[in-house]
């Protein structure tokens, strides 16, 4: 059975890392398996790439797209005829997608309307806010998926209200997997913190989405927030993404906010393991800030990773700066640390399910 991915945004490599491990332990014994990784290019730092792929132990992607950043539309649209041929070169028995990019929903439309069976990598999650293209590309995703490989109890409960039943598994979060399976090579690792003479405690923050870095409100006044952290509360270490680099090129900022560059999947996990409070727009950052103890203050408005605010582990502030600030002054770790998303063994899962499907 071969198996096409689709990825096309670091935390997919992630989440692919997860199926391709998966499918390497399942192989060594029974042989029966491929995986065909497809890189969008959706986003395409050469350097940060590479970083991910080698970090995370698995093979380059066989095909790069090469894509890039247009508008929504575009970018689905030539996705999706690159796709097409990569469908024809390959021809594989299923497609695997992962999240909410736009590289999943163009996965998804091709491998629909070339009648492969399609398989979806944390389905189910909701915002319930149309007006993020991730939460567009989710319910798309959904509803033309013949396996959903759901992380919660909560994401099963949104499919079956949408009227998805069959299909539907709940399986764990393949990046808890990544995670379990990762923390010895963090004991042996350097944190990025070590070469800024900074110590616990530290605040760190990540800012990367659209619709945060191109409103320049939104974006000065988050800035404003962690520049108040950074003086009054912690030191902040900024991993600039390099969506934001030509943002934070001319900004003036106070010593105690370390903006520096960007850093592999095992070096994130070590700031985040380290620090006081995770300051975030990102989706798996709110996860993984979980699994590592770590508070977090996210910085929108909704979220899909409703358990994480359940919990008391995660709040949510918008990008109001005095509301960041109090989110952050106020943060610590709740008493109880219930086990959200799985027991780390989700890929295996997800590789039986693709294993039983018709091809």
């Amino acid at each position: 059975m071969r198996i096409l991915t689709v990825v096309g945004a670091r935390p997919q490599f992630v989440k692919a890392a997860a199926i391709s491990r998966a499918v390497t332990a399942h192989d060594q014994s029974k042989g029966d398996l491929e995986d065909v990784i497809v890189h969008t290019g959706q986003h395409y730092d050469e350097s940060m790439s590479r970083s991910f792929f080698d970090g995370l132990g698995i093979p380059e992607p066989r095909h790069n797209l090469g894509i890039g950043s247009t508008t929504h539309g575009r970018q689905t649209g030539l996705m999706m005829n690159a796709l097409e041929d990569i469908i024809d070169l390959e021809s594989p028995d299923v497609v695997v997608v992962h999240g909410d990019t736009n590289s999943t929903l163009a996965g998804a439309l091709v491998a629909t309307k070339r009648n492969l069976p399609l398989v979806h990598v944390e389905a189910g999650l909701r915002s319930f806010d149309r007006t993020m293209p991730e939460e567009v590309n989710r319910v798309l995703t959904d509803h033309v998926s013949d396996l959903l490989c759901c992380p919660s109890s909560t994401a099963v409960d949104n499919l079956e209200a949408e009227g998805i039943v069959d299909g539907v598994h709940l399986v764990g979060d393949v990046m808890y997997d990544v995670l379990l399976d990762d923390l010895a090579t963090l004991d042996s690792m350097a944190s990025p913190v070590d070469s800024l003479a900074v110590d616990p405690p530290y605040v760190v923050a990540t800012i990367h989405r659209a619709s945060t870095t191109d409103d320049p409100k939104r974006f000065d006044d988050i800035v404003h927030a962690l520049t108040q952290v950074a003086t009054t509360i912690a030191p902040v270490v900024w991993p600039v993404h390099p969506r934001t680099s030509d943002l934070v090129g001319g900004l003036t900022v106070p010593d105690s906010l370390h903006l520096i560059d960007p850093v592999s999947y095992h070096e994130m996990l070590l700031l985040v393991r380290g620090a006081r409070t995770v300051v975030t727009d990102s989706g798996g950052l709110q996860k993984e800030a979980y699994w590592l103890e770590t508070p977090c203050v996210t910085v929108r408005d909704t979220t899909e990773w409703t358990e994480t605010i359940d919990a008391g582990w995660n709040s949510l502030t918008g990008t109001d700066p005095d509301r960041i600030f109090e989110a952050v002054d106020n943060s610590s770790a709740p008493e109880t640390h219930p086990p959200l998303y799985g027991d780390g063994h989700s890929a295996g899962r997800i590789v039986e399910l693709v294993r039983s499907l018709p091809h």
